[in-house]
């Protein structure tokens, strides 16, 4: 079935129910017949987006015009061309010249997509898990990823990728609440907003794209990801692969779009653009910030500076282990990972001789300590972008310390005041604070982590210990007993998420998170009780 069979199809059958094939048209004069030239793909659009209008007052066209859409995706070659997409990539990609392109491509997209079924949400979420899950895929992205950034490492970038695509929740997650009574039936169902903008980090950039890509699709919206300049070719292949997967299950097409160019300038438009809902930034401080000011619904998920607390009563080679398999994981880069040690001063010493032999390497002269300040961090004590996600081996490297790779982390004794304890530097540079006590360890953590209320990991078999430091550091992750990465459901329970949004309170986002709860009433009717 051709382009011009299917418009014909589509014209005819809304035409049947008052929509016009073409409503500016004036009735036809006279002429002598001629055979009809085939439609565009884009003159299907826009009848499928006039059934659409027509259909928001009208259930049975409505379902008529899902039909439609379902058919015409289902049999089409390609996804039709949205005006505006960017000449150097092929239709349907989702790559676009501007940001205002992309929106509103992603705009009429979330349009149609409100006429596909929720089995149809399940199978395109389940096709962009099975796009990235392809061995190629996996391998490809955590690769580039890791070379074009230059953070973190491939290996663990795979676990990453692996997880965010097998993981993340998807449409059961969107549960519905039924109240009955004399008064009848109400549903509270979880709804979408709309076309989400979402900032993606340079420090999980697929990882990012893949997990909100899931989520926000699944709870019914579309999404334009404005990535991050540094990890552009990476961010536009997995959106890419994303578009060619959705296009081959028949989605509408730009349900996942981006530009062909990340800047400050397209994110900053991407914001201010009146047809985005919502905000979704996963990054530091500035850009949650920034969406938190913009007055849209804003999902924020910013800094952490996650501290573990080691008391008397741990296991402390297992402790140890964890640390250093935490702290080194992708060099350090994930806002989850440990950033600093409170260690009860009984156990600190046995602490630190287990680490060493689980691949710390303690720095205790002071010279080469403040070489490696000097290396690490501005002149106003943050962090290094050049250093960010470098491995210590390379780090050691840098101060003229030769060390072969069963190094992991760079392992200092230092008070609480030191700037490594301060500043959350997404390094394998793990600072140790002495105490005297668990309840001393407990309020330096607390101070530490700085409220960002991110992550804080604690070693103990005292559980009322584990219970008063859960209680008061309120953070969104708390582990108890293993490496921070249990936290993201890698050896340990329950769902990942790449957006901790601890700023804006949502904290483990999932599909819900990008959903908004409407209430339907029938009155005096359907309570069988």
């Amino acid at each position: 079935m051709n382009d011009g069979q299917i418009a014909a199809a589509v014209a005819k059958v809304l035409e049947a129910y008052g929509v016009p094939a073409d409503p500016s048209a004036a009735a036809p004069a006279p002429a002598a017949p001629v055979a009809p030239a085939a439609p565009t793909a884009g003159s299907v659009s826009e009848m499928i987006a006039r059934g659409i209008a027509k259909a928001s007052s009208d259930d049975q066209i409505a379902q008529i015009v899902a039909k439609v859409v379902g058919d015409y995706s289902a049999q089409a070659a390609k996804p039709a061309v949205v005006p505006g997409a960017a000449a150097s990539t092929e239709a349907g990609d989702g790559v676009f010249d501007t940001m205002d392109a992309a929106v509103d491509a992603a705009v009429l997209a979330q349009q149609q997509y409100l006429l596909c079924s929720m089995t149809d949400r399940q199978r395109f979420v389940d096709g962009i898990r099975e796009v990235i899950l392809q061995k190629d895929t996996l391998e490809l992205i955590s690769r580039m990823a890791a070379e074009e950034t230059g953070m973190g490492n491939y290996e663990h970038k795979l676990i990453k990728n692996r997880l965010a695509a097998e993981k993340t929740p998807g449409t059961e997650d969107l549960t519905t609440e039924a109240f009955s009574g004399d008064d009848g039936l109400t549903l509270v169902e979880y709804s979408p907003f709309g076309a989400i903008g979402a900032v993606a980090p340079t420090t999980n950039p697929t990882e990012t794209i893949i997990c909100n890509s899931i989520g926000m699709l699944a709870a019914g919206n579309s999404v334009i990801f404005s990535p991050h300049p540094r990890a552009t070719k990476v961010s536009l292949l997995t959106v890419k692969l994303i578009n060619q997967k959705l296009a081959c299950l028949g989605a509408p097409a730009n349900l996942v779009v981006t530009v062909s160019k990340p800047s400050v300038e397209n994110t900053n438009a991407m914001m201010a653009h009146p047809k985005i809902r919502m905000l979704v930034a996963t990054g530091g401080p500035g850009i949650v910030k920034a969406v938190m000011s913009t007055g849209k619904k804003a999902i924020g998920a910013g800094a952490g500076n996650p501290p573990v607390v080691v008391d008397e009563t741990a296991d402390i080679e297992k402790a140890a282990l964890d640390i250093i398999n935490g702290c080194s994981f992708d060099n350090n880069l994930p806002c989850i990972a440990e950033k600093e040690i409170i260690a009860v001063a009984q156990i600190a010493d046995y602490l630190i001789f287990s680490m060493k032999k689980q691949g710390a390497y303690q720095i205790t002269d002071p010279a080469v300590l403040r070489k490696l300040q000097d290396l690490v961090l501005t002149a106003k004590g943050g962090p290094q972008t050049s250093c960010v996600g470098k491995s210590a081996v390379w780090l050691l490297n840098k101060i003229g310390i030769e060390v072969d790779s069963s190094v992991k982390v760079i392992l200092m004794e230092v008070p609480k005041e030191h700037p490594f304890v301060q500043e959350e530097l997404m390094m394998p540079i793990l600072p140790l604070v002495r105490v005297s006590d668990v309840d001393e360890a407990i309020a330096v953590a607390i101070e530490v982590e700085h409220g960002n209320r991110h992550t804080a990991i604690m070693h103990s078999t005292n559980v009322r210990k584990l219970t008063k430091m859960a209680k008061l550091i309120q953070t969104t992750i708390f582990v108890k007993n293993g490496p921070s990465y249990a936290g993201l459901g890698v050896g340990g329970e329950g769902y990942t998420t790449f957006t901790i949004a601890g700023p804006t309170g949502e904290g483990l986002t999932s599909a819900k998170s990008f959903a908004r709860k409407r209430k339907c009433v029938m009155v005096e009717a359907l309570n069988i009780r």
